[in-house]
């Protein structure tokens, strides 16, 4: 029996998943996908597949995966969707299917515990405050317990913890086979279980970072594999941009010299002027930050000739020769006691990529990458290519050597056969809204793979409803938030909760959520309404209260969101019945990339407000309405707080890419669809 067959009676009404399954339904859509990665695994070669919301796209590339025999890779787009995949649809499928297939899970160094900086964490001045001992104790105790070291063990750490930094390790500060605590290391145990392993679950941050550092593991891991899936993968060319080019910040550069002045009064007092050195390096760090003026927390500063606009050419590049020459010293200092401990050499590594970034800072912008000045608390300088087209050609879908194999199996295989092409899988609920899927294959070098469109199971025409409110100002007014705020106040109220806001803008965020927290106050101590705003706890905690809805006496809840919420946040049942979009995802215009990218598409005779921003628009307003309907059962309103998705000729074309909802014409026809949904929450049912 070949794979798609056995693929084929693996979906089949009586197959092995309507055994194991207990809500099994066999769906056409999800079989037909699970063939076309079959025939790409058995062929090898690059698969595209937009697979819309309900398909059941994860079982739909891991059977086939599973049942090839083949070692396989699957990336995730976060590491929420890491965990969920590698603790519950990997073993729930590997069980039911009785194969005897070894699995792993391998994320980045900062997600795992290092047991040397956690023992030298009370030491560090940080570790002084209150809250960061209770919370270094709790990891102390958990650390005693834990075989793998991964911080999401740990439910009650918040991400945003001052307590992580000091127990894990980064690129920088890893001391590598140098360390003292090198043998029993996590990250270097997780990485030999992904050596060992027949599939391997990572990361789409992993996989870059490996690509362009080198660093993760995959360098060793990726020969050996036949078969990698890509899930999520609308987020694989902003990823891959992040790591391919090139970053500096002035808190980096800050973090070289405090562990400068640690280590070198700790452990070669009296070799070198250590504090001179600091200094040096820190005042160069400080004016380069002073050297960027004014300029307005968060803004990104064009950068096309030899300093970001605005900034004076001269005190800029004196701060870039004076960093260069306080590093080139600091090196000078490092090269006399680098034999007598392991950080000295870390630090002297450390101290010549410094040096090489600023030194390359100071001089042109690569061709065809663009370059631009993050302006914070601190200056976070970057160079980066357009898109991941060229990397994915030259070092990844170029023809692969041999696979790596073990001896013994090598030995069996008789000499003329031919092992066939990697195979490629690439799939997302949202790729494009053309047939050839250009919004996502032109970026990634992906223009010959085979495309696959498979639409969702949902009968969103009678699951769901649309509606654009005529009433409400055009988004460029400054009441547009105001307004929107208090017309959601309205509509939730009558919902009792049971509402996700999602923003544009964090300045639309903080607008909508103070006018709603204003409003439902008094209500909430009453146990009315609870609104979550994001950034106001973790993220984690803001979605586990949502998805409670109103129960055990809870009151509903209003979630006013923007960034990673669009996407990502599942919440089936009817906690969630309303959706409100402030307003047209379009990408930001005075945004560097997004420029450079613009004037490439237009220096070819092509319109980049019609071939890049209304693609942007349309993917990501996809992602964010895909927020409403998460199961056969799930029923509620669209709310797109944008005239322009009505009135403009454009807008034709983003509401065409949205799922085939129901048009509400009239404020009365969008009261009496509310009316229908305002009955009290039952139960959340479970994400199929």
């Amino acid at each position: 029996m070949d794979l798609s067959e056995a693929v084929a009676q693996a979906f089949a009404p009586d197959g092995v998943l309507s055994h194991t399954q207990a809500r099994f339904q066999p769906r056409a859509g999800q079989t037909e996908m699970a063939l076309a990665v079959a025939r790409t695994i058995e062929q090898g070669g690059a698969l595209v597949v937009e697979a819309g919301t309900g398909i059941g796209k994860t079982f739909a590339y891991l059977v086939p995966a599973l049942l090839s025999g083949e070692r396989a890779l699957l990336s995730t787009a976060t590491k929420a969707l890491q965990d969920q995949l590698f603790g519950r649809d990997l073993p729930a499928l590997v069980q039911a299917m009785g194969l005897p297939l070894r699995t792993a899970l391998l994320k980045g160094r900062g997600s795992y515990l290092c047991l040397h900086r956690m023992e030298q964490a009370r030491q560090q001045p940080q570790a002084q405050d209150s809250v960061v001992q209770r919370a270094l104790a709790v990891v102390e105790q958990w650390a005693q317990g834990t075989r793998s070291g991964d911080l999401a063990e740990l439910p009650g750490l918040d991400e945003r913890s001052p307590v992580i930094p000091l127990v894990t390790s980064s690129r920088d500060n890893c001391l590598g086979a140098s360390c003292p605590r090198f043998r029993p290391c996590h990250v270097n145990l997780a990485r030999r279980e992904a050596l060992a392993a027949d599939v391997v679950v990572i990361n789409h941050h992993l996989f870059f970072a490996d690509v362009a550092l080198r660093e993760t593991g995959l360098a060793e891991l990726l020969p050996t594999v036949r078969v990698v899936v890509f899930d999520e993968a609308h987020q694989l060319n902003e990823t891959g941009v992040l790591f391919l080019g090139t970053q500096l910040t002035t808190g980096q550069l800050l973090d070289y010299v405090r562990d400068l002045l640690v280590t070198g009064l700790e452990r070669a007092r009296g070799f070198a002027d250590w504090q001179g050195l600091a200094g040096r390096a820190e005042r160069a760090a400080r004016d380069l930050r002073l050297s960027a003026g004014n300029a307005w927390p968060g803004s990104k500063l064009r950068w096309a000739g030899s300093a970001p606009d605005g900034v004076s050419v001269s005190a800029w590049q004196g701060a870039l020769a004076q960093m260069s020459g306080a590093l080139a010293d600091t090196l000078a200092a490092l090269e006399v006691v680098a034999e007598s401990a392991p950080d000295f050499v870390r630090l002297h590594e450390r101290g010549t990529d410094l040096q090489t970034r600023v030194d390359q800072f100071a001089g042109p912008c690569a061709q065809g990458a663009v370059r631009w000045l993050d302006v914070g608390t601190q200056l976070r300088l970057v160079e980066s290519p357009l898109d991941i087209a060229e990397a994915m050609h030259t070092r990844l879908l170029a023809p692969q050597e041999a696979l790596s194999r073990p001896v013994a199996e090598e030995a069996a295989i008789v000499a003329t056969a031919e092992v066939p092409p990697r195979a490629w899988i690439f799939t997302s609920a949202t790729l494009g809204d053309d047939p050839q899927l250009r919004w996502f294959t032109e970026p990634c070098g992906l223009q010959s793979a085979e495309i696959l469109r498979v639409p969702s199971p949902f009968d969103y025409a009678v699951q769901a409803a649309l509606y654009v409110p005529s009433h409400l100002p055009k988004p460029a007014d400054p009441s547009h938030s105001v307004q929107l705020a208090r017309w959601v106040g309205d509509a939730a109220e009558r919902l009792g909760g049971r509402t996700l806001v999602l923003t544009t803008t964090l300045k639309a965020l903080r607008a909508i959520g103070d006018v709603l927290q204003v409003r439902f106050q008094d209500a909430h101590s009453m146990g009315a309404i609870e609104v979550l705003v994001q950034g106001q706890g973790p993220k984690r905690r803001l979605m586990e209260r949502f998805r409670s809805g109103a129960h055990g006496g809870q009151p509903g809840c209003i979630l006013v969101a923007s960034a990673t919420f669009w996407e990502g946040f599942d919440v089936p049942g009817d906690a969630l019945q309303l959706v409100v979009i402030d307003k047209l995802p379009f990408p930001p215009p005075g945004d560097p990339l997004v420029e450079a990218r613009s004037r490439r598409l237009e220096s070819t005779g092509r319109s980049a407000f019609k071939d890049y921003s209304i693609p942007e628009a349309t993917v990501a307003l996809q992602q964010g309405a895909g927020r409403l309907i998460r199961s056969e059962s799930d029923t509620g309103l669209l709310v797109v707080g944008d005239t322009r998705l009505t009135s403009m000729g454009y807008g034709r074309r983003l509401l065409a890419a949205l799922p085939p909802m129901r048009r509400l014409q009239t404020a009365q026809d969008f009261d009496a669809a509310l009316a229908l949904l305002t009955r009290p929450s039952t139960t959340v049912l479970p994400c199929p």
